[in-house]
């Protein structure tokens, strides 16, 4: 773990000044203490802030970079003007990517930061990102997968530092909750949102919201597809009621929940 720590360390001094994408989540907050602890002043966060982004989650993100000390600035992102990223092909988290590191590339450069750097760790390797692809472009570099830290390494170093996303679940984007060949659409995004703060409110902790589109003639007539971790299902069944009341209150004009329940993708 040290010659890790040390690698980690050492690529950050040799790229700074540096910008962080930062999104809140467990490895760019990392990337982002450590990038603090390492470079201080030389180091800048930026959070993207476009509708697949919950508002608690952007407030939590800021809270967060206020406790670490460092920086964070906020950059509007149009990814959902890109009808390559809003028609929701399997690779849209490319565009979205290219999106933010076109704006992060133009603030470095017009700045004097020297590299854009961002929280792909060594467990990424193993799975497909389509995001990758517009690092690469982009020439951002992947500290956390360079120092080989894989993310249980990483949520064991953010619990050294007390961060509170050493535990926290993944949360990506609310345009995953969309399936793919669905548009990605404002719309759609707020109901997200509003159903998954809903759940939230009843103290479930892994869960999604999927939105499901029947008929895509009819795209108002969505489905609430509520997937729960399954060490949470025996919870359910007290406040499912009230769920469904508000999800439909919500916009849904329908309620399904998943019997399988929620498990992370492998």
């Amino acid at each position: 773990m040290n010659q890790k720590l040390d690698h980690l360390r050492a690529q950050l001094q040799a790229h700074a000044p540096l910008v962080v994408a930062y999104s809140g989540g467990v490895d760019s907050a990392y990337l982002l203490a450590e990038a603090h602890r390492t470079l201080g002043s030389q180091v800048l966060g930026v959070i993207a802030d476009s509708p697949s982004l919950p508002r608690q989650a952007l407030a939590d993100a800021l809270a967060l970079a206020r406790e670490i000390g460092a920086p964070v600035e906020i950059v509007k992102t149009d990814e959902l003007d890109n009808p390559a990223y809003a028609s929701n092909p399997p690779n849209r988290c490319y565009f979205c990517k290219a999106e933010l590191f076109t704006h992060l590339d133009a603030l470095a450069k017009g700045r004097g930061f020297r590299a854009i750097a961002y929280g792909e760790n060594a467990d990424d390797m193993k799975h497909e990102r389509p995001g990758r692809q517009a690092a690469t472009e982009f020439a951002v570099l992947a500290p956390l997968r360079d120092a080989g830290l894989a993310k249980e390494e990483i949520r064991m170093l953010s619990r050294e530092l007390g961060l509170p996303t050493a535990d926290a679940p993944a949360q990506p984007c609310l345009s995953s909750r969309i399936p793919w060949g669905t548009p990605v659409t404002a719309a759609a995004l707020e109901m997200i949102e509003r159903g998954e703060a809903l759940v939230r409110k009843f103290g479930f902790r892994v869960f999604r919201v999927r939105h499901v589109v029947p008929d895509k003639a009819a795209p108002s007539a969505a489905l609430a597809r509520v997937q729960i971790a399954p060490e949470e299902m025996p919870r359910l069944a007290a406040v499912e009621q009230e769920i469904t009341v508000g999800l439909l209150a919500a916009g849904y004009a329908g309620v399904e929940i998943d019997p399988a329940g929620y498990r992370s993708p492998a």
